[in-house]
């Protein structure tokens, strides 16, 4: 039986305006989009500050650092998903957000109504460790007390997934709102 459902945060809950930026300064320097992806998984971790990141970003794409934390931060609410979030899955299931960030900036993202939606939040600064890794989901199925088994995981990336999938969750690969509520709805009532 699913007990809970967890979404990522950049990408499903909002658009993920650092994917959309590094995929179009480095989408084929596959060096440079390395370093970027090193960078990322440096700062979500808590491993470097984010104006380090910021910093090492803008050297790297030459734009200027407002015009990088702009273009980064350009993600807006999931209001479709959030009304599901809200009228539908509230009231059956607890809802958990496992995310790679590098600080929390729910506040900035989201309004209160639909940050208190949410059972528990899991980010990989607080963790020191990011998606795929186990303490990563570990730590959402503590704070929400549930079971590998009682979840499913939404996530835009099919890695994480899969990851999700080996420890025993239900997964589904985010790419269309519509496509992802009709997924959950139907692991929820099989």
């Amino acid at each position: 039986m699913i007990k809970a459902v967890i979404f990522d945060c950049f990408g499903v809950l909002t658009a993920d305006g650092w994917k959309h930026l590094r995929e179009e300064l480095w989408g084929r320097d596959s060096e440079k989009l390395q370093r970027a992806c090193d960078m990322e998984k440096a700062v979500n971790a808590g491993f470097i500050k984010y104006d380090e990141f910021i910093t090492e970003i803008s050297r790297m794409s030459k734009l200027n650092e407002s015009e990088v934390r702009r273009r980064i931060s350009g993600a807006s609410p999931n209001s479709l998903l959030f009304e599901y979030m809200r009228d539908s899955l509230k009231p059956r299931v607890k809802i958990g957000m496992l995310s790679n960030a590098a600080g929390d900036w729910l506040g900035d993202l989201f309004e209160p109504r639909q940050t208190e939606l949410f059972d528990a939040t899991v980010l990989s600064y607080q963790v020191g460790a990011v998606k795929p890794e186990l303490a990563m989901y570990q730590a959402i199925i503590d704070r929400l007390g549930v079971q590998f088994n009682e979840c499913v995981f939404v996530d835009d990336s099919e890695g994480y997934c899969a990851s999700a999938r080996n420890l025993g969750m239900k997964a589904i690969w985010h790419q269309d709102t519509h496509d992802t509520i009709a997924a959950i709805e139907e692991i929820i009532n099989a």
